[in-house]
């Protein structure tokens, strides 16, 4: 069998990590030497590697973030130093999840909530947890479609199983009059059976207003709460300052 043959073969066992590198690992072999053992090894770390690295990109794909690029590495604490940086580290460590516990980010506009929820759910991926990203506005139009096409009850199945759900941007747009009982829903699903992690730029006590339905939105609350963590952001924001110089 030659290279050609083999890579083929590898290829049809469904190992292309070892297949892309074969040539090149059979010339470092013959030029260092290699033992067989230790090229064995190296191919076999090819693959994990590129397995691993197709995962990373499949799920940070399904998370569907919207600033793919935000960490933590790239926030700027100093901005609002007032901020529990203890908190936000503990969370990324992603014991939250592990726990079925959940997270509110509130502050103003501009003041880095998005920024770090994306960061964290970048982080729980790296972690081996999935992640689905949406802002309150899509994710309540994503049920909205679902039950026109008859897959509501497949959708909040999905909602429910996926061990972090970050809904953004709580606050910033007008939703629809079912708003309230649907976000209820989705919460009360994931209760002790999964993480959410919400970011809003409406101090909680005007969610009720905020919907039209103080009982839900406060029924909502007090799920978030029982196991929850608020972490407070601003209150400069980022777009105040960009605005002004």
């Amino acid at each position: 069998m030659n290279i050609t043959e083999l890579e083929r073969a590898l290829r049809q066992l469904r190992l292309g990590g070892m297949a892309d590198v074969l040539e090149t690992r059979l010339h470092q072999a013959q030029a260092e030497p290699m033992a067989p053992i230790d090229l064995i090894a190296s191919l076999v770390s090819d693959e994990l590697t590129r397995r691993s690295d197709r995962l990373l990109e499949r799920r940070r794909k399904e998370a569907a973030f919207r600033d793919p690029n935000r960490t933590l590495d790239s926030f700027d604490f100093n901005f609002n130093p007032k901020m529990n940086r203890s908190l936000m580290f503990d969370l990324a460590t992603c014991r939250f999840i592990e726990k079925r516990e959940d997270a509110l980010f509130l502050g103003p506009g501009g003041s880095g909530k998005s920024h770090l929820a994306q960061a964290i759910g970048q982080a729980a991926i790296l972690q081996g947890h999935r992640v689905f990203y949406r802002e309150a506005h899509i994710l309540l139009d994503q049920l909205a479609d679902a039950v026109v096409e008859g897959k509501r009850k497949q959708f909040m199945t999905n909602l429910t199983l996926v061990p972090l759900l970050i809904i953004d941007d709580f606050g910033m747009r007008k939703l629809p009059l079912t708003a309230a009982e649907d976000l209820l829903e989705i919460v009360m699903r994931r209760y002790e059976r999964a993480s959410t992690l919400l970011t809003s730029n409406r101090p909680v006590e005007d969610w009720g207003k905020l919907l039209g339905d103080t009982a839900a939105m406060s029924a909502m609350l007090d799920r978030l709460l029982h196991h929850g963590y608020v972490l407070k952001c601003g209150p400069r924001s980022w777009r105040a300052k960009t605005a002004a110089e």
